[in-house]
């Protein structure tokens, strides 16, 4: 039975699922693809590893790029509202690397909704600030933007392991498909990330032969997760066969105080391991 929801339902739903875990991720049609296959990418928001798609907002995308052979702008593939961000055919089969990142939107949460949203992400340092305030820090006035990429496993695993760009970034530091566990680095602004919470969730690949819908899912916890050291790198147990998703997020004060008190910047990764 099709479900349908009012505005009103829909933001009862989303502004208490703030503060829990709310993770954003590019979702290919496959996870490996030789020469000539036809991939399609759309992007999901949800709790843990169940969502929902995302529809394409061009004037919110600052980076969506496509690393295989060449690097290919994707941002002209999509029109305002499409679900498919981006149909491409692969030129070889060495892997693909797709990059995707979005400009800030601003959200104001109460104070104990913000702060319970801080403790759930592991955000210590926001956190404690806002407690040496107590009543003065007022509700969450934040303002965030999303970063994502997903590996298309192919011959050439070092495609892999390049760094994109993003302002916030998850770098594995190895095939992510062959290595049961794997070291990655989170990287901010261009530069290594010490005490960031990154998490991994996963979901069976497959149900009767197609990609497991997203919208099916059980929103499960974590499957692992670890803080980084001060060089930005973790490592994580991801060795089970299925659909991974790695995330984190990292907040810090604003630089446009009109606009909010805090941006945070979060950020992920997907890979399916046969």
């Amino acid at each position: 039975m099709r479900r349908w929801w009012t505005l009103a339902s829909l933001l009862a739903l989303l502004v208490p699922a703030l503060a829990h875990a709310h993770e954003y991720w590019l979702a290919p049609t496959r996870y490996a693809a030789t020469a000539g296959d036809t991939v399609t990418i759309g992007c999901w928001v949800g709790t843990g590893f169940r969502g929902e798609p995302k529809p394409y907002a061009r004037s919110r995308v600052t980076r969506f790029e496509l690393r295989g052979p060449r690097t290919i702008d994707l941002r002209p593939a999509a029109m305002n509202g499409d679900l498919d961000f981006a149909r491409f055919v692969v030129a070889d089969g060495g892997g693909q690397l797709i990059g995707y990142e979005t400009d800030f939107t601003e959200i104001e949460l109460p104070a104990a909704d913000f702060d319970r949203y801080l403790a759930l992400e592991g955000l210590d340092g926001p956190l404690a600030e806002r407690r040496k305030l107590g009543a003065k820090a007022g509700p969450g006035r934040e303002r965030y933007a999303r970063a994502a990429k997903t590996w298309i496993a192919g011959t050439d695993a070092a495609r892999a392991t390049q760094t994109v760009g993003l302002a916030l970034e998850i770098v594995p530091l190895a095939d992510p498909v062959a290595t049961p566990r794997l070291p990655v680095r989170v990287q901010f602004r261009g530069q290594p990330l010490a005490g960031a919470l990154v998490r991994a969730w996963r979901t069976p690949l497959r149900e009767r032969g197609r990609l497991f819908d997203p919208a099916r899912r059980d929103s499960v916890g974590p499957a692992a997760e670890a803080r980084t050291a001060k060089d930005g790198t973790a490592t994580l147990d991801v060795a089970g066969p299925g659909e991974w998703l790695i995330a984190t997020v990292h907040m810090v004060r604003s630089s446009d105080r009109k606009a909010a008190d805090w941006e945070s910047r979060w950020s992920s990764l997907t890979f399916g391991r046969p």
